[in-house]
């Protein structure tokens, strides 16, 4: 795209437009990386504290009924771990998820046993589906671009979300039926 853009910038005779727009949208980038280092910073800490606080046990156990349903055979570490990952998930900070959801899976995977692979498969799925309860990346981008509600977008980002884990996990659950083991595949 951007050798397409400098060619047809050359034949238009128009580079210096182009030299104009990309410096500006490289001002812009910045900004909006800095935007989002912030709340990056701020929920990534909150999330350390609540972890040192005692709180990502209690978020643990509120989400145990539907953790225990989707991650079978994993140790209390490792479902602390995918708790913590999904939380920063709901909360719109998927940056924060990725450390407990790289720890999950090296649970998962130390631990091995049965359902080993369907679990790493339900937490890939998990994460990209995203269900975000306060889509805090989505909202400081939109805000950051002068939205006067960044956050109006929450309702249909919680609909989509939710749909896609749903059929994300039937589909992992449907193409895990029937295996005798994931241990040694």
């Amino acid at each position: 795209m951007c050798a397409f853009s400098v060619i047809c910038s050359v034949v238009h005779g128009d580079t210096q437009q182009l030299s104009s727009a990309a410096a500006q949208s490289c001002g812009e980038a910045v900004k909006l990386a800095l935007s989002l280092a912030g709340t990056m910073a701020l929920w990534g800490g909150l999330m350390q504290v609540a972890d040192k606080a005692g709180l990502t046990r209690i978020f643990a156990r509120l989400l145990s009924p539907v953790t225990r349903l989707l991650f079978k055979d994993c140790d209390e570490k490792t479902m602390k771990a995918v708790s913590m990952n999904i939380t920063s998930n709901m909360l719109g900070i998927a940056n924060a998820a990725t450390p407990p959801g790289i720890a999950a899976v090296k649970g998962m995977y130390k631990h091995g046993g049965k359902y080993m692979k369907r679990n790493i498969a339900m937490l890939t799925v998990l994460n990209t589906a995203s269900v975000q309860l306060i889509p805090t990346t989505i909202g400081t981008m939109r805000a950051s671009h002068g939205s006067t509600a960044p956050f109006e977008v929450t309702v249909p980002i919680l609909i989509v979300s939710f749909v896609s884990a749903f059929a994300g996990c039937l589909t992992v659950y449907a193409l895990s039926l029937g295996r005798k083991s994931d241990a040694h595949r």
